[in-house]
């Protein structure tokens, strides 16, 4: 659906408001009642022209913003959604430490921080997304199959036919209710492998705040790098 030269995504569901958000690539998305007639939808979508056109705005700005990092004493790196300041230090510590609200790494393996951090984040996610998914498969009543922590370009996590669910290494810099929404969504997935209302209906039965963790993703997504 096409207003003001915008391409909005409109996806009908089991709920009583709309729910407008700018996904990571800057397209932007709505969630309406599914009761809503398309002329509705569109009356609807007008009443909320500044709000999207804010979040665009900002949405722009974060993305301007953001720049990579350098691996210098002082720099600050994400974790479960707080930032903690890097501490070069002359030992060889052959790896990346979270100790005493600091990052420490080796000043002889700065060359390799950025692969020594991605290992740091994929060992804590597989630590912290296990007991989540065990917490939450039984309440979707769905078998997820193998798990893996990897690259995945723009998407925070992915779901195969097979149940095999991917989660983005970048997932661990996200705080856990964020991480909670980020395994609900893939595992409600192995149910409805797409977007429909009944999917978000799945998802909203098990999580009825899932729209604050899709906003702190949309906000702060763009930091959420090395």
């Amino acid at each position: 659906m096409v207003i003001w030269g915008i391409d909005i995504q409109i996806t009908k569901s089991n709920r009583k408001t709309v729910s407008i958000y700018v996904e990571r690539d800057g397209t932007v998305a709505a969630l309406v009642p599914e009761y809503l007639t398309d002329e509705e939808v569109i009356e609807v979508i007008k009443t909320k022209e500044y709000q999207i056109h804010k979040n665009l705005a900002q949405w722009t700005q974060l993305n301007e913003a953001k720049v990579e990092r350098e691996y210098v004493s002082g720099q600050s790196f994400m974790y479960l959604g707080r930032n903690y300041r890097l501490r070069l230090v002359d030992e060889k510590l052959g790896e990346v430490k979270l100790k005493n609200g600091y990052f420490l790494l080796s000043r002889q393996e700065k060359l390799k921080a950025k692969e020594l951090f991605v290992e740091f984040y994929k060992s804590k996610l597989k630590e912290k997304i296990w007991p989540i998914i065990e917490r939450y498969k039984g309440q979707l009543g769905v078998k997820p199959q193998e798990l893996k922590i990897m690259e995945l370009q723009n998407r925070w996590a992915s779901c195969t036919l097979k149940g095999n669910v991917n989660f983005h290494w970048k997932c661990a810099m996200a705080p856990i209710d964020v991480l909670n929404y980020i395994v609900v969504h893939e595992l409600a997935h192995i149910i409805h492998p797409n977007h429909s209302s009944e999917f978000w209906n799945t998802v909203d039965k098990v999580m009825a705040n899932y729209d604050s963790q899709i906003k702190w993703l949309r906000m702060n997504g763009a930091g959420m790098d090395l």
